[in-house]
């Protein structure tokens, strides 16, 4: 089949867009739902081919670029274009190659369209010094982009950004004039870095994304700003240092740009989907993820055994399934240790322990941090080899534990903590554990000789292996086991994910981050994965069951009990805490919208107000609206042409009926509202 692309010589009248009155492009890209145009200069513009008309997302931007001896080349002078087309009708894919040329750089975009992502395009630029000097190469720069502000709507535009830093701020966020984040994916800070390389900025008709598709973590940045109130930006820049000698090509990441309608979940779900199909493996998981948490980190680092055993009887009997033992069981970060005062026979104190929580019928799970190691510790002394070193020959540091890091990609340390893994569950008899920190996104790059890197950045690439090496051996052992990652409000490395069962809020602060982290990670990990809300106690109020529940979570909480068991506790289970603590146990076991598939596309979190989520299970659908105080209608989107009965399943309220497709319901509430649509 031939290709479509045009040229500048067969190009005739109008921009089909309509926003141009003249041949403005030299060279034309057309996919079912996206359009590039590149003009002479190979700068480049997107549209969004939507109902069959073209909308323009912004004007052309140099959106490929190379710093090339301390200069930015952004205009190369169009020379000629290829294109080939393979796969058969069902897998299609079509590739365009547009060279153009500056000075010594020859420069060709290469853009491959797939028939199974149409709202897509993937790229690699190839730089080729064709001069007779080297040259010096340290940054390229992809997909920049602009997109222009519709001036009715404010804020703007609205933003997912996955930038980790350690004031931890919200994933997605309204833009607001000035604003600038870099979204770099390596550290940010000592312990603080990586994250999922995709950018997004939608308006309320029409969005933009742009990403990194490798199989690995690169050292990549995804800046997003807003310099002026008429329009945002989007790019992907890699800084790197690379003598380019006559007759070499530097090849950027794969990377693309996406578009679409809504908010960023779309985007993320077809990011997913893309690594799939490139080999990216999620295994189906086990029922055990889904089941309510009691966490004993209500007790804090001091805990005593006595107090996990006294509150043991009353999580049984409130129908919890899981007890975790939480940070202040080891000596250190490193050794592991059992510390003495609280088990002063050892494994014997522990394993008595976690018979203790199965005997209450309860499922144990256990706090870790791996990759961390303490100053002063045993396996430092016995083994400095395994330290991640800094260029200068300096240890990293963790902040929250006044830590140093392992480095993981250090064969010896992998196989110590498969053996730590090991002692955990076959040893003690652990069902599960939570594994913590805020540096575990990321490993920085690693200088220590001893391991014979290929290149420093080894470390941070192999990350994902070494958590791949933990989920392996604990679902050997029980492949009912759950493995939760918690790196403490940063932004989550989408290549770890496929080696763990259970994502978490990840000490949310506030409810709105417990909701855009749920619908965040069921676009990345699927629509039916066990997110888990956290702790209760750290939403609004500290008892806002309803954002875990309405956007499909896993609920859980620290409490403690009996109330003074803890001196001074704020979170003491008392008889008022207690009745709402079950009442909405008895909720999330009634539904199970965990299990459910949350319908993340049909309204958007930036601009829908109020607050929306639909969730589908069982031929039911389940909403949850969310607002501090709302009177008005709101919309009921995903039904089927048919009768539904409505009813707030908290509250066990009649609503009335409906009629699908789009149901309209009058509605007043504060805070939140939950409803169930059953078909008649």
């Amino acid at each position: 089949m031939k290709a479509r692309y045009f040229l500048l010589v067969a190009l005739a009248g109008l921009v089909q867009s309509g926003c141009a009155s003249r041949q403005d492009y030299v060279a034309r890209i057309d996919g079912k739902a996206i359009r590039l145009e590149f003009d002479s200069q190979l700068h480049s513009r997107v549209f969004a081919i939507s109902d069959g008309k073209a909308i323009p997302i912004g004007g052309f931007s140099p959106s490929e670029t190379v710093v090339v001896d301390g200069a930015s080349l952004s205009d190369f002078q169009y020379v000629k274009e290829t294109s080939e087309v393979a796969g058969d009708s069902a897998a299609k894919e079509t590739s365009f190659t547009i060279t153009g040329k500056k000075g010594p750089i020859r420069k060709e975009v290469e853009v491959t369209l797939f028939e199974e992502f149409p709202a897509m395009a993937f790229y690699v630029v190839r730089y080729t010094n064709e001069g007779s000097s080297d040259l010096d190469v340290t940054q390229w720069t992809s997909n920049r982009y602009f997109i222009n502000a519709d001036s009715a709507s404010a804020p703007p535009f609205w933003s997912y950004q996955s930038g980790s830093y350690e004031n931890r701020p919200d994933w997605v966020l309204p833009l607001k004039t000035g604003f600038s984040q870099n979204n770099y994916m390596g550290m940010n800070g000592s312990d603080y870095g990586g994250g999922t390389p995709v950018a997004d900025v939608w308006r309320k008709d029409i969005g933009i994304a742009v990403g990194s598709v490798e199989t690995v973590p690169r050292l990549l940045s995804l800046p997003i700003a807003m310099p002026g109130q008429d329009r945002a930006e989007v790019e992907i820049q890699c800084d790197l240092r690379r003598k380019l000698k006559p007759g070499d090509t530097l090849s950027t990441y794969r990377t693309f740009v996406a578009v679409h309608r809504g908010d960023y979940f779309h985007t993320l779900s077809e990011y997913r989907r893309f690594m799939i199909r490139q080999g990216i493996h999620f295994q189906p998981p086990p029922e055990t993820p889904y089941e309510p948490i009691w966490c004993a980190w209500g007790f804090e680092r001091n805990f005593t055994a006595s107090q996990i055993a006294g509150a043991l009887p009353k999580v049984s009997a409130l129908g919890y399934k899981w007890a975790v033992l939480d940070d202040g069981w080891q000596t250190a970060e490193g050794d592991w240790y059992l510390f003495k005062g609280k088990f002063p026979n050892g494994d014997r104190d522990m394993i008595r322990m976690v018979d203790a929580i199965h005997a209450q019928k309860l499922k144990a799970g256990l706090w870790w941090a791996p990759l961390s190691v303490d100053p002063g510790t045993d396996l430092i002394k016995q083994h400095p080899d395994y330290l991640l070193l800094n260029e200068d020959g300096s240890t990293r540091k963790i902040s929250w534990w006044d830590a140093y890091y392992l480095c993981p990609a250090y064969p010896p340390v992998r196989e110590y903590t498969r053996a730590l893994v090991e002692k955990f569950m076959k040893t003690w008899g652990y069902d599960g554990l939570k594994i913590d920190g805020q540096y575990l996104n990321a490993a920085p790059p690693c200088y220590n000789p001893a391991h014979n890197h290929a290149t420093p950045e080894e470390s941070f690439e192999k990350t994902p292996e070494f958590f791949k090496d933990i989920y392996e051996t604990a679902m050997s052992i029980n492949p009912k086991a759950v493995i939760e990652i918690c790196p403490c409000g940063t932004a989550y490395s989408f290549l770890t994910m496929p080696y763990m069962n259970q994502p978490v809020a990840s000490d949310p602060e506030s409810s709105w981050q417990i909701r855009l982290k749920g619908k965040t990670l069921k676009a990345l990990m699927g629509p039916s994965v066990a997110y888990f809300g956290d702790h209760v106690e750290l939403s609004d109020g500290g008892d806002d069951f309803a954002s875990t529940v309405g956007v499909g979570g896993v609920i859980g909480t620290k409490f403690t009990w009996p109330p003074g068991a803890k001196k001074d506790s704020k979170i003491d289970l008392t008889p008022e805490r207690e009745k709402t603590w079950k009442g909405w146990l008895e909720i999330y076991e009634g539904k199970m919208l965990s299990q459910g598939t949350y319908l993340g596309d049909l309204y958007d979190i930036g601009f829908d107000r109020p607050e929306a989520h639909a969730i589908q299970k069982n031929g039911k659908m389940y909403y949850a609206f969310y607002a501090d105080a709302y009177q008005g209608d709101v919309q009921l989107r995903g039904l089927e042409d048919r009768a539904y009965r409505l009813r707030d399943y908290e509250r066990g309220k009649d609503l009335g009926p409906a009629k699908g497709p789009v149901a309209v319901l009058p509605v007043q509430f504060r805070k939140h509202l939950l409803v169930e649509a059953v078909p008649e």
